[in-house]
């Protein structure tokens, strides 16, 4: 009689829907731990978003996005970027690992393209994905676009816009979305002159827009409202980078 009851609660976390499912998964011998969730209603194209997180890993904020992309209808799935037993516990080694996969960007787009997998494996068609990042999940998004990753299209929020000027510039085949602070310290003018070079130069379909006093992770209630810390929320700009977000998602997404 136990053993049917707990058959029950298993399928019946299989197939619910709406709430975050937490998924393991692997990179050789290191453990993964990421979120599913699917979609409020179920759509005939099954469209996919792929969250890459901010420098400290999984946070609300991503399982918050997460929950509201269900509720508009996409299947989607956060990503662990570093891995069980590496999660950061404070700025320094947020910093440390952040750092790390910046300059090891082929490890980076291996753990995005886990992530995919995973997503697909929870029911998103392989051909009608979207993958949108925050901060150090920004600069995500664009190494994958920059890895030609079959996915439609690409949303930094803050993000991280620089590269290896060494490395070679590949034609980028998916749209590509950049959602940015205006006043953003960590990101120098040089630095968005040499990303909007790179979008000219390798023929990308994209798109940038600023926030009028905005700094960085403006996105996220938890960076507190002062600006002169370099990262603060702004809830206008919070509110207008989501919109934008859902028209790029109806324009690249079929539904």
């Amino acid at each position: 009689m136990k053993n049917l009851i707990l058959l029950s609660l298993s399928f019946c976390s299989i197939v619910s829907f709406g709430q975050l499912k937490a998924v393991a998964y692997n990179d050789d011998n290191q453990k993964l731990n990421g979120y599913a969730i699917a979609p409020k209603k179920v759509s005939k194209n099954n469209p996919g978003i792929l969250i890459l997180p901010a420098w400290k890993g999984i946070d609300n904020h991503a399982k918050d996005s997460a929950e509201k992309l269900s509720e508009m209808g996409y299947n989607a799935f956060i990503a662990d970027i570093y891995g069980e037993g590496n999660y950061p516990k404070n700025i320094e080694e947020a910093g440390k690992q952040a750092g790390f996969y910046k300059k090891n960007v082929d490890k980076y787009q291996k753990r995005i393209t886990l992530a995919l997998e995973q997503l697909i494996k929870a029911g998103a068609n392989p051909d009608n994905i979207v993958v949108i990042g925050y901060c150090f999940g920004g600069t995500g998004v664009l190494e994958a676009a920059r890895a030609g990753m079959n996915v439609k299209g690409v949303v930094s929020f803050h993000g991280g816009l620089g590269r290896d000027a060494t490395r070679p510039n590949n034609t980028i085949n998916t749209k590509v979305l950049v959602l940015h602070g205006a006043e953003d310290p960590y990101v120098s003018k040089e630095e968005v002159d040499a990303f909007q070079q790179e979008m000219k130069d390798t023929k990308a379909d994209w798109q940038m827009i600023f926030y009028a006093n905005a700094v960085h992770s403006f996105t996220d209630i938890e960076a507190g409202n002062d600006n002169s810390k370099g990262a603060a929320y702004n809830e206008k700009a919070e509110k207008h980078s989501w919109k934008h977000m859902k028209l790029f998602l109806n324009e690249v997404l079929e539904k």
